[in-house]
């Protein structure tokens, strides 16, 4: 149904990757791969900072938080454009676009807090190693992970509420995989500026708050590790944060390639696999293949006997 101006939307269309019906098969088999190794790696994760109390440490549980969210955030997206390839439809319904609109919004805020959170957590424990334990609290560990949800969750609810009150007209075509907002909001013939300030301020907020707060951890942590004398002390202390650094480069510059993409709509959605699905894929391989104590308790959960 194309609705106009005034006329109750029914549904919108995902156009997806790539509108050649000969790459569906090869796009449904790649993303299917990619989405099932993504919540088994998560997932190992999880369960393996769960299973092993050596692991039950601050930095850890930040890390079985980002896992989670990851799992969260690719099946937010992943599974409808599954279906709508093996259905052969490109419809989503307005609620559902909605509905999958907040969920995406929320947990790529949590993500973006989460390394912020775990920027912090490399801060204390590298630059204030004796007061660690003392700082890194579990009390002030829930707070920090509490403190993440609620805010994500208020600034996905008021970006969900802004779309809610917008008229959309008669092209309801999304030239993407998922209802990502700002393409929703091109397509409305509403009046989108009060929307386009809501999304510079949160964007302003809190996509670059958690980033500067990243960059000043890693001044920090910087100029700590210089002022340390041996090679092997050097060496020791940054290889404490290189998995964070390297998930924290991938994510952002993913999200940058998004925006400066976006003038190009495929190019946009191209560059939105990177990190919707290639980053959350990842990061269980960054996390554990560089990280003695990660290898150690997937192998113990692996040989553990029952």
């Amino acid at each position: 149904m194309e609705p106009g101006n005034g006329t109750q939307i029914i549904e919108f269309l995902l156009l997806g990757l790539s509108e050649d019906p000969a790459l569906q098969p090869l796009i449904c088999g790649l993303f299917l791969s990619m989405y099932l190794v993504t919540v088994a790696g998560n997932l190992l994760i999880i369960l393996a900072i769960l299973s092993d109390p050596h692991l039950h440490t601050p930095m850890y549980f930040f890390l079985s938080n980002l896992s989670l969210v990851d799992v969260c955030f690719t099946s937010t997206t992943v599974p409808k454009m599954l279906v709508n390839i093996q259905t052969q439809s490109k419809a989503i319904s307005y609620a559902g676009c909605i509905t999958q609109m907040f969920f995406f919004i929320l947990f790529a805020g949590l993500d973006d807090f989460l390394l912020a959170v775990m920027a912090y957590d490399r801060f204390v424990a590298i630059c204030h190693p004796l007061h660690y334990k003392v700082i890194m609290n579990p009390q002030l560990c829930v707070q920090l992970v509490l403190v993440s949800w609620v805010i994500s969750v208020l600034n996905s609810l008021l970006q969900s509420l802004m779309v809610l009150r917008l008229s959309f007209c008669a092209h309801l075509e999304i030239p993407h995989f998922f209802c990502e907002l700002n393409q929703v909001v091109l397509l409305t013939c509403s009046d989108t500026f009060p929307n386009d300030m809501v999304m510079y301020f949160a964007a302003g907020l809190l996509f670059c708050g958690p980033l500067a707060g990243i960059l000043y951890s890693y001044s920090k942590i910087i100029s700590s590790i210089r002022a340390i004398s041996s090679a092997q002390g050097k060496y020791k202390a940054f290889s404490t944060c290189a998995s964070h650094l390297s998930v924290v480069s991938l994510f952002y510059c993913t999200c940058l390639g998004v925006y400066f993409s976006f003038s190009a709509t495929h190019s946009s959605a191209t560059a939105s696999v990177m990190y919707t699905v290639v980053t959350p894929m990842l990061n269980p391989f960054i996390y554990s293949l560089r990280n003695k104590d990660m290898m150690g308790a997937l192998k113990r959960l692996f040989t553990r006997k029952p």
